[in-house]
């Protein structure tokens, strides 16, 4: 394995996984405000598939992805099997019940008075998602960081939906299971320090967002 097959199998996990947790946010992040203000029947429900969701194992995510857009499968026509896009949406699964379990349970640890402050100073609705936001932001970024964590050391999903392709959906972690099947540990070996550095050092990013947020915290605010 050369340097360059390295740099291409490097930046499209980077690239796989990073999509994928950006679109659990975008999704995610929005479904915990909800589920944290709104009542319904059925919340609780809700909750609990969420929590259940939070340890699916990546295989079955996998499996339901594969059934999905296998050629005889109900989106079989999208072509997509084999893809960077399927991997994508596979993590994305993955991703989806972290991200709103743990952000809603870093919203639920808000206290309830600044809610109550902020509905009685005039905070229209827009403004009351800014503040629990604020509030939680620390809890958010873990929520991030616990995502990320988790899909970009995932293997089986990723495997069952990309096929390890070379060149085109091969990632580290389905790189390393190919190295170590073909008996080469040294190169098995070199790609899990890379994935392990890469995990490190952007958790250490994320880690220290978190801990630059703490120290600004200078309490409620909704202006």
């Amino acid at each position: 394995m050369n340097l360059k097959e390295i740099i291409q199998i490097t930046w499209l996990s980077l690239l796989v996984s990073g999509a994928a947790v950006s679109l659990a946010m975008l999704v995610g992040l929005p479904a915990a405000v909800l589920l944290y203000l709104k009542k319904f029947p059925g919340k609780r429900l809700v909750v609990s598939l969420v929590n259940t969701g939070m340890g699916l194992p990546p295989v079955v995510v996998g499996l339901l992805v594969a059934i999905m857009f296998w050629r005889s499968g109900p989106l079989g026509f999208l072509g997509m099997m084999y893809t960077p896009a399927a991997m994508v949406i596979a993590q994305f699964i993955i991703a989806l019940p972290l991200v709103v379990g743990l952000s809603l349970t870093a919203l639920e640890q808000v206290d309830p008075e600044v809610l109550l402050q902020a509905r009685a100073l005039g905070a229209n609705a827009w403004q009351t998602v800014r503040v629990l936001f604020r509030e939680s932001r620390m809890g958010q970024l873990a929520a991030i960081i616990a995502a990320f964590g988790g899909v970009i050391s995932e293997v089986g999903a990723v495997m069952m939906v990309g096929g390890n392709l070379k060149g085109y959906t091969r990632v580290l972690t389905t790189a390393i299971v190919q190295e170590t099947r073909m008996g080469n540990l040294r190169g098995a070996v070199y790609l899990a320090v890379i994935l392990l550095t890469l995990s490190f050092f952007i958790n250490l990013f994320l880690t220290s967002l978190q801990r630059k947020g703490v120290s600004r915290w200078k309490g409620p605010s909704w202006k």
